[in-house]
């Protein structure tokens, strides 16, 4: 009796659409479950007294996104864990202090050889501080040469071998991402050490005075407008252009007290990769809820498993995702 109901409620309703309808027993809604699997139509819900359905198929979330945010468009790898500095509100919980935990060029080569093949567009290497990293240049040489990549820094060591490390990495395929959030040094140092503001304008100037196409990314942990237009207006003085200047709020994660709370549910993913595994997002990389796989291999099976848990969610929830800019 469910089912021809179903089939005279739905065959009255639009493709998209929804209809509730009465059930008294869990074998009613199993018997739902298994006709909409067979006719192409979509369980949204069901309890002990009630089941929703929609006619037809939810669309692709992921055709919805733009082709540069779709999963696995850009592929984040921390290469490391530990960092010259220990920033209060760091997402990876980054410091001199924390386990170096490296991804290793070994399985960077791998993971870059097969990234193309995966879909993606662009690799983008963080940590910690990869400049920290003895064999970088191995690491920044194997992914220039399979895709565009970003390198995100801190910026302070561009001095004795590790600038001529940066010196010999390629132009034309690589941006260097460096982090700045205030266009004085009070409000940067209190959050990074004192000292760290000058020093990372040191390091953006060496990095364009090399040629470097730099990016400069800002964590606002204010909502002081005044404060942003501040920061670009000292950022178009440096010679960074306006769409390299990433300006985002701080997110709750880590050893940050506070900021956006960002879960899987809220967060469009950015399949990212640690020495741990693959997880959903680079600001959630050190938290377990959002470890998808430890599985990084086959790198196209990881990827395509953090699309599918998209899509579940999307499908489920009529929430919009919220872009969270990492850079």
């Amino acid at each position: 009796m469910v089912i021809l109901d179903l089939v005279e409620k739905l065959s009255a309703t639009a493709e998209g659409d929804t209809v509730t309808l009465p059930i008294t027993t869990p074998a009613q809604a199993a018997l739902a479950a298994s006709w909409c699997r067979r006719t192409g139509n979509t369980l949204i819900t069901a309890d002990d007294t009630s089941i929703t359905i929609r006619r037809g198929r939810p669309p692709d979330p992921i055709t919805a996104l733009p082709p540069e945010r779709r999963p696995g468009a850009r592929l984040w790898l921390y290469t490391n864990f530990d960092c010259n500095l220990a920033c209060d509100y760091c997402c990876a919980r980054s410091s001199p202090q924390t386990a170096r935990r490296a991804l290793g060029v070994d399985r960077v080569r791998e993971i870059a050889k097969a990234a193309p093949a995966a879909g993606v567009l662009e690799i983008l290497l963080t940590g910690g501080e990869p400049f920290i990293l003895p064999d970088l240049d191995e690491i920044v040489s194997a992914c220039t040469a399979a895709l565009p990549t970003t390198l995100l820094t801190n910026g302070m060591l561009f001095r004795g071998h590790r600038l001529q490390v940066l010196q010999a990495m390629p132009r034309d395929r690589l941006t260097l991402q460096i982090s700045l959030d205030s266009a004085t040094p009070d409000l940067h140092d209190s959050h990074r050490g004192k000292g760290t503001w000058a020093k990372a304008v040191a390091g953006i100037r060496i990095a364009l005075g090399e040629g470097f196409t730099v990016r400069v990314a800002a964590t606002l942990t204010t909502d002081d407008r005044h404060e942003e237009h501040e920061l670009r207006t000292f950022l178009d003085s440096l010679g960074i252009t306006r769409e390299n200047q990433v300006v985002r709020p701080l997110a709750h994660e880590g050893a940050a007290d506070d900021g956006l709370e960002l879960t899987v549910q809220t967060l469009i993913p950015e399949v990212t990769i640690t020495a741990d595994g693959v997880y959903w997002h680079p600001v959630g990389a050190d938290d377990d809820e959002q470890l998808v796989t430890r599985n990084v291999f086959p790198l196209d099976a990881a990827i395509d498993l953090v699309r599918e848990r998209f899509r579940s969610f999307r499908n489920t929830a009529d929430s919009a995702a919220l872009a969270f800019p990492c850079a």
